[in-house]
């Protein structure tokens, strides 16, 4: 289904007058690549119309069509573009508009964020985390509850897709395979996110629900209070198996300081019984902000 057939199924009818064509090399000033997808690429930018830096996120419609022909459920989700222009809350970056390029690209225009990758800030063990955790994980589970409220599961939360910025202001970003929390998307087969962050039941291929995201997030969690994951990294579907039957590390294994009711909430939010963990991102966000906030 192409891009434009899909906006007309999800506004049965005609596309909003918010997608428009866009001719990137008339209208930006492509500045430096920020990051790059395994669908995309996205560069800090010189907006010639709206006079002002933002980030444009351009998506390579043949790698994306290969990637649904894979999990055909995904072919019939909004477009990315369609998802971002409804969200509209202080931990999500915001879209300002999305259109299509003169070669048949989907492309989203967004807020610039300037800070820095969660992903940058756990790899370099950096001190602006210090006093900090129980902050960003708060106001990420805050971007989750929202963004649950509205319908959507993200698919895909870890530290890469993470903003952090320099008012110390989180923004989850990258919603390419966010899907409606409805039964035809949640069922089976859609083996989709980043390795080391997907859920238990994602991994067996079995129906999934919202908690799906809120694993991701605890797994988002235990790296950044202990920089290590809670199982072996996952290099190959064998290894990724096998944290099925292996128990998560004691965080304490990792860092030996934290005190005990830390270590509880870390092993709960990655528990691979769903019905163990929390069940909410509102639940989430309640139990880590009763943590001690020198993390």
């Amino acid at each position: 289904m192409s891009f434009l057939a899909k906006l007309k199924k999800w506004f049965g009818g005609k596309p909003k007058s918010k997608m428009t064509r866009i001719d990137v090399r008339k209208r930006f000033d492509l500045l430096n690549r920020t990051g790059q997808g395994s669908m995309s690429k996205v560069w800090k930018a010189r907006d010639k119309d709206l006079g002002r830096t933002v980030c444009v996120k351009i998506l390579d419609k043949e790698k994306t069509a290969k990637f649904e022909a894979r999990f055909p459920m995904l072919a019939n989700k909004p477009p990315e573009g369609l998802v971002c222009m409804g969200l509209r809350h202080k931990n999500i970056v915001r879209t300002l508009e999305y259109g299509i390029s003169h070669e048949g690209d989907p492309i989203l225009v967004m807020d610039l964020v300037d800070g820095d990758g969660l992903n940058l800030l756990v790899e370099t063990r950096s001190p602006r985390l210090d006093g900090n955790r129980v902050n960003y994980l708060s106001q990420l589970a805050e971007a989750l509850e929202y963004l649950h409220g509205q319908g959507y599961l993200h698919r895909d939360i870890c530290p890469r897709n993470v903003m952090v910025d320099r008012e110390s202001v989180v923004k989850l970003i990258d919603f390419g395979l966010t899907i409606p929390n409805t039964p035809e998307f949640c069922r089976p087969g859609n083996r989709t996110g980043t390795t080391d962050y997907l859920a238990p039941e994602l991994i067996r291929r079995v129906s999934t629900d919202h908690r799906v995201d809120l694993f991701a997030l605890g797994v988002t969690a235990y790296e950044m209070f202990t920089n290590g994951l809670p199982w072996e990294k996952a290099a190959s579907l064998q290894t990724l198996l096998s944290h099925m039957n292996t128990a998560p590390k004691d965080p304490r294994d990792l860092r030996p300081d934290l005190d005990p009711e830390t270590v509880k909430f870390l092993l709960k939010a990655v528990t691979r019984d769903r019905n163990e963990r929390f069940q909410t991102a509102a639940e989430f966000r309640e139990a880590i902000q009763k943590l001690p906030k020198k993390y």
